[in-house]
């Protein structure tokens, strides 16, 4: 009996969130018309129906002179007055129902106007309630921090770093994560971010995002805080990618970093930079673990073991540098995106130097002059070479990884990202792709990462994982094969040089011994989050209103994007992503649940009083109109003005359902 009463418990706890995310979207519904309905019923108007929902009526129950109703598409509902009818728009230019001193269309310009703006002004109300007891409550956030930056893109080119905290963008202020998000995608032209470094150094830098996707984007990710993945099922989603260091090495699920061989930690820059120095030798993690039931919390000591990179013994061609760091030593010395570095220090690159680990030979000679060969093409002549002398500054090599898809390789001690030609300029004696026959010239078309063992967990699903190498997509899947795919096998697909005839390879890629990697080693580390809250009831208003100026003035920035062309209409949410966010963030708790019902309120209040016909804005336009002029407007303008606020209205709704159930977002 005890094991089929703890098997229904998550099935309770999901009724339960779908109770909570009903009724809650029931009630931003039900304030919005329950303003329209007490002023209608304080200016003496006869209210014929009060409905949540559209459609056919299902439950309806009659007090007074009022029918209550629950019609059958919960996507909103309305209040049926007399001689306001959007179904029979020409009941608000009929002389005979005006006649009646209880309709709509008897009262004078400025109670209508009460009673049409009522709706919105309960939203705006109901939603700063929402706001200020969910920030009185205490609200979880994702900290305004920076995590991985991502190589060549905006910020990455701006000089933004991991640990940098923003606290500002083109003059508004920055709370939390979601903040840098929304100050992104809602921005036109260029965007001014202010900062604090992790030594405390304040910046301002000026940002062109990239617009390629379907919203504008800067290249950032939230920072990761020093605590180890709290899942619920090491099994199902381990804390360490396997394969790793990290997880032979006995962390837990929550576990807090607090020292490194004694040393206290205080970020997860300062541990990245620890890695770094110490990339060759095992430390000595000392971290804080929950402790059981009724003990107390306990401090434990893993044993991390250095990570050595995992390669085929392919040594890949060197492209163009597509990147480079403003303020930073290559910038300084006048490398230009384009240029192609040949040799360092006389070193040539490809055959006296791999290219890969041109990261690590500059970040060990921080300080010391080096010397550079670039190739530059110039327009209408041959190629020059291009020398220059740099020093490069005390920045720990790859610890800004290619992350992404298509990501170049970064050198963060000079300020340079570079991609790899998927040519081989030459094979390793020895190597796995030595043994398999892979030869000079031939030219890399994609990697499959096969899963091993059947048992094994990974940050993949598939038992194949296919990476796609094409132009630039190298570097992505050489990080990939130290951490998320470091416990697979690699199947190549290649080109010969000889016969250009293609055929596949299996390698199981082998770890170098004299060539460390120096990030997380491994050890999958949670998001950074902050709790924003008001210390006293007055704090909280505060918050919750700025919170409701800021939502409101988001609103108006996404329409103005939208129709402006800089965010993708795939960037809308229907009812059914609506009723899915809110039912995922009423299994987060109270708090976040009161953030989004106050969001959406505001929202419902924007939307409702934009100038379209059927929609409260639109009332108001023809009320505007009819207390300038001092006449309705026509029986034929209202006709034709309703069906066509009917048809955009009826062909958004059918857009953003098509989105919500066939589109996946950018």
């Amino acid at each position: 009996m005890e094991i089929q009463l703890l098997s229904l418990i998550p099935e309770i706890g999901n009724i339960l969130s779908i109770a909570t995310a009903a009724i809650g979207l029931g009630l931003v519904i039900f304030f919005h018309e329950l303003g329209h309905f007490a002023v209608a019923k304080w200016c003496d108007v006869n209210v014929e129906r009060f409905s949540i929902g559209f459609g056919p009526v299902i439950w309806s129950r009659k007090w007074g002179e009022t029918e209550y109703a629950l019609s059958l598409i919960p996507f909103g509902g309305y209040v049926k007055m007399l001689g306001q009818d959007d179904v029979d728009p020409g009941q608000m230019s009929s002389e005979e129902v005006a006649e009646d001193p209880r309709s709509y269309t008897a009262k004078s310009v400025p109670q209508r106007m009460a009673i049409i703006s009522a709706g919105v002004i309960m939203n705006v109300i109901t939603g700063t309630i929402f706001f200020v007891l969910a920030f009185r409550s205490g609200v979880d956030t994702i900290a305004a921090v920076v995590g991985d930056v991502q190589v060549g893109m905006p910020a990455w080119q701006a000089g933004i770093e991991t640990g940098d905290r923003i606290t500002g963008m083109n003059g508004r202020r920055v709370d939390d994560f979601n903040d840098i998000l929304r100050g992104t995608a809602l921005s036109q032209g260029s965007i001014s971010i202010e900062g604090i470094r992790p030594d405390g150094e304040t910046f301002e830098v000026v940002v062109q995002p990239d617009t390629s996707g379907t919203r504008r984007r800067i290249g950032i990710s939230p920072g990761l805080s020093l605590e180890v993945l709290p899942t619920p099922d090491p099994k199902a989603f381990p804390v360490a990618y396997p394969g790793t260091p990290a997880a032979a090495a006995g962390f837990e699920p929550g576990d807090v970093i607090t020292h490194v061989d004694d040393a206290p930690v205080e970020s997860y820059a300062e541990l990245v930079d620890i890695l770094w120095e110490h990339r060759d030798e095992a430390l000595d993690v000392q971290v804080k673990r929950a402790p059981e039931e009724g003990d107390s919390p306990v401090t434990a000591t893993v044993e991390l073991a250095p990570a050595h990179f995992r390669t085929l013994g392919l040594r890949m061609d060197i492209g163009k540098i597509q990147a480079v760091r403003r303020g930073s030593p290559a910038d300084d010395a006048g490398i230009e995106p384009g240029d192609r570095i040949a040799a360092v220090d006389e070193l040539r690159v490809g055959q006296d130097l791999d290219p890969m680990k041109l990261p690590d030979y500059f970040g060990e000679r921080a300080g010391e002059p080096v010397n550079l060969t670039l190739i530059r093409e110039v327009e209408g002549s041959a190629p020059q070479d291009v020398e220059v002398t740099l020093e490069p500054r005390d920045r720990g090599s790859w610890t800004e990884p290619p992350l992404f898809p298509e990501s170049p390789i970064s050198i963060p001690s000079i300020g340079v990202a570079y991609h790899m030609i998927p040519t081989v300029f030459s094979v390793d004696e020895g190597s796995p792709a030595a043994e398999a026959g892979i030869r000079a010239r031939d030219t890399i078309e994609s990697l499959d990462f096969v899963r091993t063992d059947p048992a094994m967990v990974d940050a993949f699903q598939d038992d194949v994982f296919t990476i796609e190498i094409g132009e630039n997509n190298w570097a992505y899947a050489f990080w990939l094969m130290q951490n998320k795919a470091a416990s697979r096998t690699v199947r190549v697909h290649l080109k010969s040089a000889d016969n250009e005839e293609s055929r596949t390879v299996e390698l199981t890629p082998q770890e170098t011994e004299d060539w460390n990697l120096p990030t997380s080693r491994g050890l999958r580390l949670f998001t950074e989050g902050e709790r924003r809250q008001a210390d006293n009831l007055a704090s909280a208003v505060t918050m919750g209103w700025n919170h409701a100026v800021n939502s409101m003035v988001d609103i108006y920035l996404t329409l103005r994007n939208l129709f402006g062309g800089q965010l993708s209409v795939k960037e809308l949410h229907g009812p059914i992503r609506i009723a899915t966010v809110a039912y995922e963030v009423a299994k987060s708790g109270l708090s976040q649940f009161l953030l989004f019902l106050g969001f959406l309120s505001i929202n419902l209040a924007v939307l409702n009083f934009l100038p379209i016909p059927v929609l409260d804005g639109g009332h108001m336009v023809f009320l505007i109109w009819e207390g300038i002029s001092r006449r309705k407007p026509s029986e034929k303008v209202l006709i034709a003005a309703t069906y066509a606020g009917m048809a955009f209205v009826l062909g958004l709704m059918i857009l953003v359902i098509w989105l919500d159930l066939f589109v996946s977002r950018g």
